[in-house]
């Protein structure tokens, strides 16, 4: 009974070292890291399409690499950007000053919604929150752009 004892003893704390060791006729204990973020997906998470379809928002791309130096991809994915080409234009003639960083924080919203007062039938406040008034407005602008966009 003893040497059973003194056996298992021996087995269990030379497993527990070689599980340690990464060795056990092969075995290794290891835990799955999650994998890496990649820019593919930093970029789709940076996505702010504003309640635009794909199909609008690359409306607003095509109009974006006309005039305003966008050129990225016209993937109907407004990211960093697409969001940088909004802010030079905003900052000609809507007053956005901070930088060109394609955050699309409150003053960004505050100058959209100055540019879609003037031109696309935004009445509400000019606050910086893209509710849902500020996301219809933008919406009607992504529809012009195929032939009349002002941007």
């Amino acid at each position: 009974m003893r040497t059973n004892t003194l056996t298992r003893t021996l087995v269990g704390a030379a497993t527990a070292a070689a599980l340690t060791a990464g060795t056990l006729a092969g075995a290794s204990v290891g835990f799955a890291a999650p994998a890496p973020t990649t820019k593919t997906e930093a970029t789709v998470l940076a996505t702010v399409n504003l309640g635009l379809t794909t199909a609008e928002a690359r409306n607003v791309q095509r109009a974006l690499a006309a005039r305003w130096g966008y050129d990225g991809a016209i993937d109907g994915l407004l990211g960093t950007d697409s969001w940088k080409a909004i802010q030079r234009f905003l900052r000609a003639d809507f007053g956005y000053t901070d930088n060109i960083d394609g955050i699309v924080g409150p003053n960004t919203i505050k100058a959209l919604q100055r540019f879609l007062a003037r031109f696309y039938g935004y009445t509400d406040a000019i606050d910086g929150d893209p509710g849902p008034n500020t996301r219809a407005a933008f919406k009607r602008m992504a529809s012009y752009c195929p032939n009349a966009c002002l941007l």
